[in-house]
């Protein structure tokens, strides 16, 4: 399938009903619509009159037309996953409405089949690029609200009455989704409770509260039977408190500076004016499309990705659960891991990383990486996604690893040394399906501030001296340095250099020996029964 290297990915939208047609009209207006696919044919007419664009009943339609680079689901909730999952499979760049999935096995399944397929999955959880959220977020981390102690969502309207899924899973994944957002944690329980009234079986109403580690508790309470519409936030802090009302048409978010003393051991409340916080005039639903054409482009992880959405189903599940048990609270399963990370390292998920690794101060682990047991990663490392790393590695400050990398057992980073994975990089050009693999074989040695030119293969306890420019293979127990890197001689097993004594050079340190033989070199254990165990080494 062809790619976008320049201008707009072309896009497929898919289903143009209650909030598909404003997905319609936005990717419309940013010149990247290219097709529109509804099993409704009036709505087709209706998209063809206004857009003038190619239109379809059948999506097998779409995802068989090489020119389209991405997929926009907007179908009914119970959908999604069917039509996310073909779109993957096919290689098709993916955004779906929320929620991802109705169960989070199948939520699971999409986000491994996009890491699989190296594809943009994206989950319109459109209230993280809205500016009031946005400005919330800033306004906690910098602490201008303090501690935050509580936080009350309400989701309300006598709104479109669906049979697919309860209001649970219709509008408390935006609440859920902005609380985890803003917190940056996920609850440790949940409790809901809710109301049945129109459709048997189908609640119409629920309440929600969430407990976090930090302390804070979250209210969310949504219904589809409620005389006025009303989508609020408000978070309290013990410095300030904010209101986020998304149905005012101007001051959309206010910050109260109220505070409460105490009298005679009495609290007392001493209310202050609401100040209005000035928002861009931006609609994040624009912003949200923009993202995800820019996350094609450049290959990059959407904010609302897979996983974060994930999140959010494990949390509905907990939820709705707790609403068949009439409230009782549940815990969220969380698995403490077996490996140590710094607080400032931030790992993504899905990954996979062995027992025992340590991981310091500003790391990043990207997903689908994998990294064995015993490993040992420094500050401001940067493992990519697609990396495997054997066990006992170990990675110095300073170093990235990007896709295309592979480190088998007891390799050894230095200090900012370097690897690449293409050979004719440009910014304005994607080359991600041009990635040539390096693999540095177990037990090898890369030396501070060297470089490794991605597609050769670094042989196994082979050594490159600090700073040297690595463009070719390296043989097993080979010692190369220079720009570029040239063979100097040979490594022992245990790291020193070995002293070369006509044809059968050895080890002063640790008395291993060695030979050469017809082009072929040879190491002998240091104990006489151990010597058929020899590895086989082509000389440069």
């Amino acid at each position: 399938m062809s790619r976008p290297e320049s201008g707009k990915p072309q896009v497929a939208v898919v289903g143009s009903g209650y909030w598909g047609k404003n997905l319609v009209r936005n990717f419309f207006e940013l010149g990247a619509l290219a097709c529109v696919c509804d099993t409704r044919e009036e709505a087709l007419r209706e998209v063809s009159a206004k857009y003038n664009v190619k239109t379809t009943l059948h999506y097998q339609e779409v995802l068989d037309d090489p020119d389209l680079h991405a997929v926009v689901i907007a179908a009914q909730a119970a959908q999604h996953y069917e039509l996310a999952k073909r779109a993957l499979l096919q290689g098709k760049d993916t955004y779906v409405e929320k929620p991802l999935a109705l169960c989070s096995s199948e939520g699971q399944e999409l986000v491994e089949l996009a890491g699989e397929r190296d594809r943009i999955l994206m989950v319109g959880h459109i209230l993280e690029y809205h500016p009031a959220i946005l400005e919330l977020r800033r306004l906690i981390r910098e602490g201008d609200l303090g501690k935050i102690r509580y936080i009350y969502s309400s989701r309300l309207n006598l709104g479109k009455l669906r049979t697919e899924e309860n209001i649970l899973w219709s509008f408390a994944p935006h609440d859920i989704s902005a609380i985890l957002f803003l917190l940056g944690e996920v609850p440790t329980t949940v409790a809901t409770h809710g109301g049945t009234y129109v459709n048997q079986k189908i609640p119409d109403t629920t309440l929600t509260t969430c407990n976090f580690q930090s302390g804070v508790k979250a209210h969310i309470f949504v219904s589809w039977l409620h005389p006025v519409k009303e989508q609020k936030l408000t978070l309290v802090g013990d410095k300030k408190m904010a209101v986020f009302d998304d149905m005012e048409p101007e001051h959309k978010l206010v910050l109260y500076s109220h505070s409460i003393d105490w009298l005679d051991r009495v609290p007392v409340a001493r209310k202050q004016p609401g100040q209005v916080v000035p928002l861009p005039k931006t609609e994040p639903l624009r912003s949200e499309c923009e993202h995800f054409l820019q996350c094609v482009v450049k290959r990059e992880r959407p904010r609302t990705h897979g996983e974060s959405a994930l999140r959010v189903l494990r949390i509905l599940e907990a939820c709705e659960e707790s609403l068949s048990r009439n409230g009782q609270p549940l815990d969220m399963v969380v698995i403490p891991p077996n490996y140590f990370a710094h607080p400032t390292a931030v790992i993504d998920q899905p990954c996979e990383i062995g027992k025992g690794t340590k991981i310091w101060h500003f790391s990043h682990i990207m997903a689908r990486s994998k990294m064995g047991k015993g490993c040992n990663l420094g500050q401001n490392v940067v493992i990519s996604p697609g990396v495997v790393i054997g066990n006992n590695v170990k990675i110095q400050n300073n170093v990235s690893v990007y896709t295309g990398v592979q480190l088998e057992d007891h390799v050894f980073c230095g200090p900012s040394m370097v690897f690449t994975n293409v050979v004719n990089p440009r910014s304005h050009i994607v080359r991600r399906h041009e990635y040539k693999k390096t693999v540095v074989k177990q037990g090898a040695s890369l030396g501070a501030n060297s470089t490794i030119i991605c597609g050769v293969t670094i042989g196994r306890y082979a050594f490159v001296a600090a700073g040297a420019v690595v463009n070719r293979d390296i043989p097993d127990y080979g010692l190369v340095a220079g720009v570029p890197a040239r063979q100097i001689g040979w490594m022992c097993y245990c790291g020193d250099r070995l002293t070369e004594s006509g044809s059968k050079p050895y080890c002063a340190s640790c008395h291993r020996s060695y030979f050469v033989e017809d082009g072929i070199f040879l190491l002998t254990r240091r104990r006489q029964r151990d010597r058929v165990a020899f590895y086989l080494v082509t000389v440069f």
